[in-house]
């Protein structure tokens, strides 16, 4: 099992698919950079000799942001917008949708479980 950037890829997959299992890198990146290092994307992860493993951290280090430099980048963007107090930094800071998603019914993954008004009854029948 190689460990790159402190994430162990797994032996049984193509080269191409084990490297999205790295939070920042896709499909798409993980083509780019099997190409530009000249690996073969069809190999399995468990035939890469030592110097193609040294390559690709040596590569992912150098050119892209990955895992946790990645990961601290996009909280330190959002604590930026919540300090400026802009539209989205207040979405962020009560917990609701960011992207003009309705609120009034559904948004139930953001908003939490429901939660019933108490004294709010149903109109009387004539």
């Amino acid at each position: 099992m190689a460990r790159i950037v402190g994430v162990d890829l797994p032996k049984n997959k193509r080269i191409e698919i084990g490297l999205t299992y790295i939070y920042g890198i896709g499909k798409s990146k993980a083509k780019e950079i099997l190409k530009k290092i000249y690996i073969n994307p069809n190999i399995k992860i468990n035939e890469l000799n030592d110097e193609q493993i040294i390559l690709i951290r040596k590569t992912l280090s150098e050119d892209y942001q990955v895992e946790g430099d990645l990961k601290r980048i996009e909280s330190m963007n959002i604590k930026r917008l919540m300090t400026i107090g802009s539209y989205k930094g207040r979405r962020h800071r009560l917990g609701l949708p960011l992207r003009g998603q309705r609120t009034r019914t559904n948004a139930r993954t953001k908003r939490g479980i429901k939660k019933t008004m108490a004294g709010k009854k149903k109109a009387p029948r004539k």
